[in-house]
């Protein structure tokens, strides 16, 4: 509250007691906020103090000697090169930038050739010469790079005068010309690809290209064309990007992580994969790596993480599938995975300290492991790293926000009670448990104990209806939910577990294509006035029933979301939109809320808790439209909506650190700052 001037408030001749003071918490650096000066490339080196790496001055003092050496064909014997003189990538790659320029994808540092101690620089100011500023022009990897968007003031401090067309761009103008370019390539892949390299020449305008485009841009960089892309990885590599520690590294992973070209403590948000079980295709080995990328381009698009705060990381333990090992352009470990569990977590336990060491505050997502290990490592670091694994609890948390939607939306159609839903599960990995234990929530909140709810839920694997006396050895994970009460009867095909449990509900992640066929669905129909029917498998391809299928088996009565998007249906004159189950929705809020207030863990109510504000976050004309999850076009503000709540159940839980900041802020706020803290593509000053 504002004081009046400065009048004392008297009560009973008395001066009241001051009101508490909200205390904001150290004020962050230019590299927490990344706000720093435009020209920090320039004007600042941050890498005094490396051991073997020359200040920005030094680089600048004697870029214009090494590119006049480098002219001449008498200057490749490098004992006659000037001292500090660096050996500087192709043009079309060098980085004369500071640490903080680099986002998810970086350039190789420079690396020290001979250095001689007899003079030393001079000059107090970095003032690069015309060769340095030129090397400096096109690094089209540094955060402020804007390209032909750069105004003319800009061009001649830079010296960019005549390397760029005469004509300044607005960022609009940029988009469209990307789009039109993007819309010209003929596969998926090409498309894949040509955003790859936008997102590593011009970050900003990547994420206008996405924002702008969300609906035609996403499945390009993530599922389900992601999925080829992770496939083919080795073969589409254009330039480094993310980090891979490698079993190699053993007992040197905190070097590796060391090598991370940021400054400490800047990384919010890592995503952890060890291509075990990249979407259903598989073992994909080292090209896993692309999943992480992928979901991390969602972080900062969807919640406005940094693109320099994030980091995709690849566990690379060898694969298991042949073919890569066989393919002379694969870019991983050419071995087999550790057999032993006490091998892989040995490696882990390693990873997971040494980033923790380096960057304490880091958010890990755990991404497309192995179903056991998926398993093993959250429940492993649970209460030792601030972590979740978005297979399990972000999937979850998604279908049980949607799932509270569809479920409200069937129940006013049926008269049914809400707590009388009755869900099938058609897959029993890591995904489906998960999100089946997610869904124990629902009906908790309905006023059901734990038995009750878990009484609502039944799982179908390989082999069928999960039961205790099936006769096989049960993973773990599929225990708590195996059935006792099927009196001793065996159910194996779909149809015959359908007409058994008589779900209102069927959900599937199971990545068997077209399992939800006619006989299925026309069953769903005749046991449901609205039946709710969730194919959740990507990509597409693995998708149990397509959404023009489920509208004509159940005669258009259907609630439908997917994982991976369908285009809309026509039934009875009417456009029906599918809904679409995206983890999109939920794991940028989580993280974010998770960066923002320094949580030491994200607890099982925190997760609940993002799913509930995603039910709660559709407008009035989607709720007209029957829709089950809000437009994808209003990502950043349901991922917004979803921080918010997450961080105000992490300050009830007490798991929050950032001394009661974000505690003392009422909702409305609270979104307010969450908002003002989500970073924009929107270019600088120097554009205007």
């Amino acid at each position: 509250m504002a004081s009046n001037g400065n009048a004392k408030a008297q009560t009973n001749g008395q001066p009241a007691a001051a009101a508490p003071r909200r205390e904001k918490p150290p004020q962050p650096t230019p590299d927490d906020k990344y706000t720093g000066h435009r020209d920090d490339a320039i004007h600042h080196s941050v890498l005094k103090g490396r051991s073997g790496y020359a200040s920005l001055r030094d680089r600048f003092t004697n870029a214009g000697k090494q590119n006049s050496a480098s002219c001449s064909p008498q200057s490749t014997n490098t004992s006659s090169l000037p001292h500090s003189h660096y050996t500087l990538p192709n043009l079309t790659q060098a980085r004369i930038s500071d640490s903080r320029s680099l986002s998810t994808s970086f350039s190789p540092r420079l690396r020290p050739l001979a250095r001689s101690p007899s003079r030393a620089p001079t000059s107090t100011r970095i003032r690069p010469d015309h060769t340095s500023r030129r090397n400096f022009i096109v690094n089209t990897t540094d955060i402020h790079y804007a390209d032909t968007a750069f105004n003319f003031d800009k061009r001649d401090e830079l010296g960019m005068r005549g390397l760029l067309p005469p004509v300044q761009e607005t960022m609009a103008q940029q988009v469209l010309r990307c789009m039109t370019q993007l819309r010209g390539k003929k596969t998926s892949l090409g498309k894949y690809v040509y955003l790859s390299q936008l997102r590593n020449t011009n970050v900003r305008l990547f994420y206008a290209c996405l924002l702008s485009h969300t609906e035609e841009c996403l499945p390009l960089i993530y599922t389900p064309v992601v999925g080829e892309a992770c496939q083919r990885f080795s073969e589409i590599y254009r330039r480094p990007e993310g980090l891979t520690i490698s079993l190699e590294d053993k007992g040197n992973v905190a070097a590796v992580v060391d090598n991370w070209p940021v400054p400490a403590g800047s990384p919010r948000i890592a995503v952890v994969t060890d291509g075990s079980r990249i979407l259903g295709l598989g073992d994909l080995g080292w090209g896993g790596l692309g999943i992480a990328i992928g979901k991390l381009s969602l972080y900062i698009a969807a919640a406005g993480i940094h693109p320099r705060a994030t980091i995709p990381i690849v566990l690379d333990m060898g694969t298991n599938t042949q073919k890569y090992l066989d393919d002379p352009l694969y870019l991983g470990l050419r071995r087999k995975r550790p057999v032993t569990s006490e091998e892989f977590y040995s490696f882990t336990d390693e990873v997971m300290s040494a980033l923790h060491a380096k960057f304490p505050n880091l958010i890990i997502q755990f991404e497309d492991f192995s179903t056991d290990n998926a398993f093993g490592t959250l429940d492993r670091y649970k209460n030792q790293y601030p972590h979740f694994n978005d297979d399990i609890q972000g999937t979850g948390c998604v279908i049980l926000g949607g799932f509270a939607r569809a479920a409200r939306m069937s129940s006013e159609a049926s008269g049914r009670p809400l707590h009388d839903q009755r869900i099938l599960f058609f897959g029993a990995g890591s995904a489906g448990v998960g999100v089946a234990k997610q869904l124990l929530a629902f009906f908790r909140i309905q006023g059901l104990s734990e038995e009750e709810a878990r009484d609502r839920i039944w799982l179908v694997d390989s082999k069928g209806l999960v039961t205790k006396d099936r006769g096989d050895k049960l993973p773990a994970h599929k225990v708590y939910f195996a059935r006792e009460d099927n009196q001793g009867n065996q159910y194996k095909a779909l149809i015959d577990v359908v007409e058994y449990v008589k779900p209102t509900a069927l959900i599937g992640l199971s990545t068997v294509p077209d399992t939800f066929d006619e006989t299925v669905l026309r069953k769903m129909a005749d046991l449901n006035k609205s039946p709710i029917v969730f194919p959740l498998s990507n990509p597409s391809s693995l998708s149990e029933c397509s959404f023009e299928q489920a509208v004509k088996y159940t005669n258009g009565k259907v609630i439908f979301a997917a994982g991976s998007p369908f285009p809309d249906a026509e039934w009875e004159g009417k456009t029906l939109k599918p809904g679409q189950g995206n983890n999109l929705y939920v794991f940028p809020g989580i993280g974010l809320a998770g960066s923002l207030c320094k949580v030491s863990r994200i607890t099982d109510e925190m997760i609940t808790e993002a799913a509930l504000a995603l039910a709660d976050a559709l407008n009035d004309e989607e709720k007209a439209q029957n829709l089950v999850y809000p437009s994808l076009k209003r990502v950043r503000e349901v991922s917004r909506d979803v921080a918010t709540r997450v961080i105000m159940k992490a300050n009830e839980q007490k798991v929050s650190r950032d001394g009661g900041y974000t505690a003392s802020m009422p909702e409305d706020e609270l979104r307010e700052w969450v908002q003002g803290e989500m970073w924009s593509p929107n270019y600088d000053t120097y554009t205007a």
